[in-house]
């Protein structure tokens, strides 16, 4: 194992990050086993993309028959499986989301969206908020704000991007407390429109539903709802940024839901396909014709083998009840971590919904503890759990199983990282 790890470091260029030193053999549902037979539970599904297990027998099989009719098209003729998905995806999205436009990332449809939104309004704004992750490319990247390592020598990025709070209430960017909270940060909007950029220059929002790599914030629904009749009072485009929280994620399809948002595009990508590149745009259709034939392209996007896979994640979705599995497991879940934190000054703060949690780790002062998150996430790998980082100081652990996780599996997981918190104060 030591071997194909140093031959990767040798060859992969090191802005590649691996969060682990596993070198994984094989892998079926929550599991993967390494070169020597080691087992561990899977609570990251490769960056919440696995949300139907590590290697599901259905997927796998759709994959491998789409494999031996044809491989790839790259937009020179039309074939089934592409407007199959468009159909399903039309099904399940909300309401006004009709015509999708097929590509390989979300950071590549997090690109594409911002273009429809300029060029289906003809203006040239967007905003983003603090701690969003929307991808590393150039006009992706110039929304994140995740972690400044990955804006750092890469200016000038994309211009007329403005940035508000985002509502994470354990940290206030307003300062302000829950019984004072008259959320300031949705008035912030409004001082923007008055200071930096009028509301007719702006093209859309984009927002994660909840927060991903910028902490697993979920924002109160009364931001949202006011988020909402904020863009649509001054005829603003509403991008929800679904790369991470769709697919069952949060025990819903598609987060916007628990806020009973109906976006005007949105952003899919990671769980789509079931660990194949795939991503979509979805928006209403009388945005999606304003897009000239030619204004956006794609060679890749929408490969059939990727198309057939993503159809089949939908399917065994579907079939197995994922969705109230992710919830009902995942409610379980946030109640036993919120034992925990009353059993340790060190948890902050503990929230998610669905499978998409996390524990907030905290110095005695409340500070960030990243220190001592690391210390826990290496002793969780010794016994057999992966987990990964998240946040700007990198001390949120995120728990984001796949939706087939049993409440045994669950129990399990908590457990070893229980011991793991105990056994690294």
């Amino acid at each position: 194992m030591s071997d194909v790890r140093e031959k990767a470091r040798s060859l992969l260029a090191p802005a590649l990050l691996f969060h682990t030193d596993i070198v994984v053999e094989r892998a079926e549902g929550v599991y993967v086993y390494d070169r020597d037979g080691k087992r561990y539970m899977d609570f990251s599904s490769g960056l919440a993309v696995l949300n139907t297990g590590h290697c599901h027998p259905s997927v796998v099989k759709a994959i491998g028959e789409q494999a031996q009719r044809f491989i790839h098209s790259g937009c020179i003729f039309y074939y089934p499986t592409i407007v199959e998905l468009a159909e399903r995806l039309k099904e399940i999205t909300p309401d006004g989301i009709d015509m999708f436009f097929f590509s390989n990332s979300g950071a590549e449809a997090v690109e594409g969206a911002i273009k429809l939104a300029r060029y289906a309004t003809q203006r040239q704004g967007i905003i983003a908020f603090g701690g969003s992750f929307h991808g590393r490319t150039y006009g992706a990247m110039s929304l994140t704000t995740s972690s400044v390592r990955y804006r750092k020598n890469y200016h000038p990025l994309l211009p007329s991007v403005f940035h508000a709070p985002y509502p994470y209430c354990y940290r206030c960017p307003m300062g302000k407390r829950s019984e004072d909270c008259s959320t300031e940060c949705l008035a912030y909007l409004e001082w923007m429109f008055a200071h930096l950029i009028t509301p007719e220059e702006v093209a859309c929002v984009v927002i994660e539903p909840v927060l991903g790599e910028g902490g697993y914030v979920v924002p109160p629904e009364r931001y949202m709802k006011g988020l909402r009749e904020f863009t649509e009072k001054h005829e603003i485009l509403f991008v929800a940024d679904e790369v991470q929280t769709g697919f069952g994620r949060t025990g819903r399809w598609f987060a916007c839901e628990h806020f009973g948002i109906e976006p005007d595009i949105m952003v899919l990508a990671k769980a789509i396909a079931g660990g194949l590149p795939l991503s979509a745009i979805g928006a209403r259709r009388e945005l999606m014709e304003r897009w000239k034939p030619g204004s956006h392209g794609t060679t890749f996007g929408g490969n059939p083998i990727s198309s057939r896979a993503a159809l089949e994640v939908i399917n065994t979705i579907e079939r197995e009840g994922l969705l109230e599995n992710a919830k009902k497991v995942g409610d379980h879940a946030l109640r036993l971590l919120q034992e925990l934190k009353k059993m340790h000054a060190c948890i902050g703060d503990v929230r998610g919904l669905g499978f998409m949690l996390a524990i907030e780790f905290v110095r005695p002062d409340g500070s960030p503890a990243p220190e001592l998150l690391e210390k826990i996430i290496s002793n969780c790998i010794k016994n057999g759990l992966i987990i990964v980082e998240c946040g700007t100081c990198k001390n949120i652990a995120r728990l984001m199983p796949p939706l087939t996780t049993t409440h045994d599996e669950m129990q399990q997981a908590l457990s070893i990282l229980a011991e793991a918190i105990k056994d690294s104060l």
